[in-house]
């Protein structure tokens, strides 16, 4: 239901405190954040933030009110896309650094925590090389990525802030990427609501999280 709070409106369900907040919990809660952000410009609270009393409620808002305003005048008219890049080994990786590290300290082991280092850095100088490639093939209005390593390599996510009315443009630079970026697997999502863009920092709610 809507809560009306001066100029704006918050979307407010009850909570039993007795049921789960489940994994399907999570997906309802994306569900109406979603439908909201086809009709207006929407900032999502946490999932799982809990007002205990109308008053608490109407107090959150207050407190951010000036954070929110500003993230709204910022963010109305735009979307956020999610680029996922997986980075595959290249089968180059020595065998020393497939293997356990040793149990005792000495030559052995300093030598493999230095490949293993060395190894790193070569994986995060890639994703950084690919994640500014990527970003300036779709060129968003702005960016936030993380890295992250899996077994089979490193997984790279990119959330990008674009104007919601040029997504065919952008789409049709996705494609181009996905020509270009030979040795990496790209996947995309979206539109969803601006998440990874609201700036600012909240003050403290009377909820719990």
């Amino acid at each position: 239901m809507g809560f009306p709070t001066g100029e704006f409106v918050v979307l407010v369900s009850a909570y039993d405190r007795n049921l789960p907040l489940d994994q399907q919990a999570v997906v309802e809660h994306a569900r109406v954040v979603s439908e909201c952000f086809r009709h207006a410009t929407v900032l999502p609270f946490r999932f799982a933030t809990v007002f205990e009393t109308d008053d608490a409620l109407r107090h959150a808002v207050r407190a951010n009110r000036k954070t929110f305003h500003e993230s709204l005048e910022r963010l109305r008219g735009k979307a956020e896309m999610h680029i996922k890049v997986t980075m595959r080994e290249d089968g180059t990786v020595p065998e020393v650094v497939l293997q356990a590290l040793p149990v005792r300290t000495g030559g052995q082991y300093l030598e493999r925590l230095h490949v293993i280092a060395t190894r790193d850095r070569e994986r995060q100088t890639k994703a950084r090389a690919v994640s500014v490639q990527v970003n300036k093939l779709l060129a968003p209005l702005e960016h936030e990525t993380s890295c992250k390593r899996v077994d089979a390599g490193l997984v790279i996510d990119i959330a990008h802030l674009i104007e919601a009315t040029s997504l065919q443009k952008y789409q049709n630079r996705y494609n181009t990427a996905t020509r270009q970026l030979k040795n990496c697997e790209i996947s995309i999502s979206g539109p969803w609501p601006p998440y990874h863009f609201m700036r600012g920092k909240l003050r403290t709610v009377n909820g719990t999280n």
